[in-house]
């Protein structure tokens, strides 16, 4: 079976997708496209990805499948739409002419199709975003991410089905004077470095401690969780349940709930929950999140500065903080704040509401980060992961400054 996974565009769901499609985002320990990866049947295979055309530079550098691309010589295809984070099950099975698409009511503008498995003509369309009409199934099921908080939605499934599959792959005994409590798997993969005095909790769920993983002691962790390669975890950290953290991050004080994109710092004490963070991110000391309202209501936030509030359906939701997004020592951050890439937050009033892309703030007032001045701090950072910046990440990077609305907080 030739699969085909694509970002179609659709929903609001910046700042998760401003510098990747919609499945790289990582929504629980793995990315969307790992997971659906490793969720197919052994007899088939990624045969493309399509991405909107703002996004296909970027993606040809980071992947070696055909990019916007149909294979040629086959009689059907599966595709699979990259906002759904967990694909039915009965996608392995499905036979050609099967159309899933999600309709949360009969006006629905936002209907999509969750997966098809169609004869070529018909992959192109659906592909070039065209609705189908027959031999559709429709579901008000929510299988599709619409809006950045859809996330805290998917997670705790994402984070379960990850972990049920990773926890199975052996790893190394427990290093000397790790303290494990609890029935679920701690798998310690080879070349992670545990210190005495860490202790695993997975009496509710497995955790899982990726390859070149550091853990300081008296940090502990508590599962279901994911410590991605070469990430640090800090001296007395509390990592929580549910909470993911990609490659290459530095994180430490009270974090649960939560999912790192990677290459992150959250390394100081502060509580971080219920929130996704992207790439980039740094959290000065003393930062902290409120996810839960005094009022126990649920969550009410807004996608895009100047947009309207939307209920999200969550009653714990911390913050979305997009790639690159800067916070001085002792930042508030308030409960479904969103935080588009590259601003900068700097001031003592708390960070509410949404906040543009590349906003500088401080107890002066907010002003757009200088272009010049944004890309030298962005080199600098990455550089200090030996990463250069592609030019088509700058170019990207340049788009999403031109089309930020001004910088205003709201």
């Amino acid at each position: 079976m030739r699969v085909i996974i694509y970002d179609d565009g659709k929903g609001r769901l910046a700042p998760l997708t401003d510098l990747r499609p919609v499945f790289s985002v990582r929504t629980g320990a793995l990315t969307t496209l790992m997971r659906i990866e490793e969720m197919l049947p052994g007899e088939s295979e990624i045969s493309g990805l399509f991405v909107p055309e703002h996004l296909k530079p970027i993606v040809e550098d980071a992947y070696t499948f055909p990019i916007n691309e149909l294979p040629d010589g086959i009689d059907s295809l599966l595709l699979i739409n990259g906002r759904c984070p967990l694909p039915p099950k009965e996608i392995a099975t499905a036979p050609v002419g099967t159309i899933l698409v999600e309709r949360i009511s009969d006006d629905d503008e936002e209907a999509a199709v969750v997966f098809a498995r169609v004869k070529p003509d018909q992959a192109k369309r659906i592909l070039a975003g065209e609705m189908p009409t027959e031999g559709v199934t429709y579901t008000d099921k929510r299988h599709l991410m619409r809006r950045p908080w859809d996330i805290r939605r998917f997670r705790d499934h994402a984070i379960n089905h990850d972990l049920a599959h990773l926890s199975q792959i052996p790893g190394s005994e427990l290093p000397y004077g790790v303290i494990q409590r609890g029935t679920h798997p701690a798998v310690v993969r080879s070349g992670a470095d545990v210190w005495p005095g860490v202790t695993l909790d997975t009496t509710l769920g497995p955790i899982v401690i990726a390859a070149g993983v550091k853990i300081r002691p008296s940090a502990v962790i508590v599962g279901p969780a994911f410590i991605g390669e070469d990430s640090m975890i800090m001296d007395r950290a509390h990592i929580k349940a549910h909470t993911a953290i990609g490659p290459r991050c530095k994180v430490g004080g009270e974090v649960g709930g939560t999912i790192f994109q990677g290459l992150s710092n959250k390394s100081h004490e502060g509580h971080l929950g219920d929130s996704w963070v992207g790439e980039w991110v740094n959290f000065g000391a003393g930062t902290n999140n409120s996810n839960l309202l005094n009022t126990y209501a649920e969550v009410i936030a807004k996608a895009s500065p100047g947009g309207s509030n939307e209920r999200t359906g969550q009653t714990f939701l911390g913050t979305i903080v997009g790639d690159h997004v800067k916070f001085a020592i002792s930042t508030r951050i308030m409960t479904g704040a969103v935080v588009h890439m590259g601003a900068m937050f700097a001031a003592s009033t708390p960070v509410v509401g949404c906040i543009d892309r590349f906003t500088w703030a401080t107890d002066s007032g907010s002003t757009a980060f200088r272009l010049p001045r944004f890309i030298d701090t962005a080199k600098t950072v990455m550089a200090r992961r030996g990463i250069e910046p592609s030019d088509a990440y700058l170019n990207r990077l340049k788009e999403l400054h031109e089309s930020a609305s001004g910088a205003n907080a709201s």
